[in-house]
């Protein structure tokens, strides 16, 4: 898969695709629908497959001071992407620029004369340009009058959902519910990002942790959760984590602190992602250290109980 990084004064082998339009934040079950009418499309018209997003995404644009609310860095983005067969990802930059567009210009600019895009699809929910003036309809005059097809996926659901969305996701792991996350993600939460220094209180206490700011992802409930941590060469290692701010031994920025089972290798600068298996227990302020090494052990028992069964 090849990475687009503009839509100006791009080459023409990576124009003329089909493509699905949107934030794409969390690829999940319903962002999949729409990439499969992209998909059904390109493979009709023997075109590429290509999907739009923004970088950064126009929440953070439009609203700097936000709470941090992402579920995918875009490196997961696109190995997500990728993995479902799509040849071209467009992160376009989202800036003043962009940010101004009236919905026909974008249509005409970005897509039809910049991308040269030769079908879009789209969720039956999609705004965009400037005041979200643009929607299912208007992308479809737009296509009519700049020559690219257009084809709008219905909602997708379940007997939970009217609609899977990005904000179910969060709603999901801010409840403690990752599972619930991961039926609509239709596949695992994950956070990614370099190992850090800590405290370094587990190595001494026997439980070394490799240490991740969460920078701009959605804060899940904090507490303890049963991980699976995939690491730089690829290897998966269960684990515990703790996604918190250590009220024990001394209150820090909410981070993630996992735990990996059976594993000795130093992690520092090496970029890894653990995913939420299952939320264990809230966080909780600890008397003294014997308690809380208590209580981590007590986590492993669970921890390994959910992801190791057999041993």
């Amino acid at each position: 898969m090849k990475l687009v990084a503009d839509w100006r004064g791009i080459a023409a082998a990576v124009k003329g695709a089909s493509v699905a339009l949107g934030n794409f934040d969390g690829v999940h079950r319903g962002h999949q629908r729409v990439i499969a009418l992209a998909a059904e499309a390109a493979r009709t018209a023997g075109k590429p497959l290509g999907v739009i997003s923004f970088e950064p995404h126009p929440r953070r644009w439009f609203q700097p001071d936000a709470q941090p609310f992402r579920l995918m860095t875009v490196s997961q983005q696109a190995r997500a992407l990728s993995d479902m067969g799509v040849d071209l990802f467009y992160v376009l930059p989202f800036e003043a620029e962009m940010a101004a567009m009236s919905d026909e210009r974008f249509a005409h600019e970005v897509l039809s004369e910049g991308l040269g895009v030769h079908h879009v699809a789209a969720g039956f929910d999609i705004t965009f340009g400037a005041g979200r003036t643009g929607d299912p309809e208007a992308l479809s005059r737009y296509g009519n009058r700049f020559g690219f097809g257009v084809s709008i996926a219905k909602a997708v659901g379940d007997d939970q959902e009217a609609k899977f969305s990005s904000s179910a996701v969060r709603d999901a792991l801010v409840a403690g519910q990752p599972e619930r996350a991961s039926a609509i993600l239709g596949r695992g939460f994950a956070i990614e990002g370099v190992v850090v220094e800590g405290q370094k209180l587990g190595r001494t206490l026997g439980f070394p942790t490799a240490n991740v700011a969460l920078g701009d992802y959605v804060r899940p409930k904090l507490g303890v959760y049963a991980t699976r941590t995939r690491l730089a060469d690829g290897r998966i290692v269960a684990g515990v984590a703790n996604l918190g701010q250590n009220p024990t031994t001394g209150l820090v920025d909410a981070r993630l602190e996992t735990w990996l089972f059976d594993f000795s290798e130093d992690l520092y600068g090496q970029t890894i992602e653990t995913e939420l298996v299952a939320f264990l227990r809230p966080e909780e302020k600890f008397d003294g250290l014997d308690a809380m090494i208590a209580q981590i052990h007590e986590d492993e028992r669970a921890a390994r109980a959910l992801l190791l069964p057999e041993l």
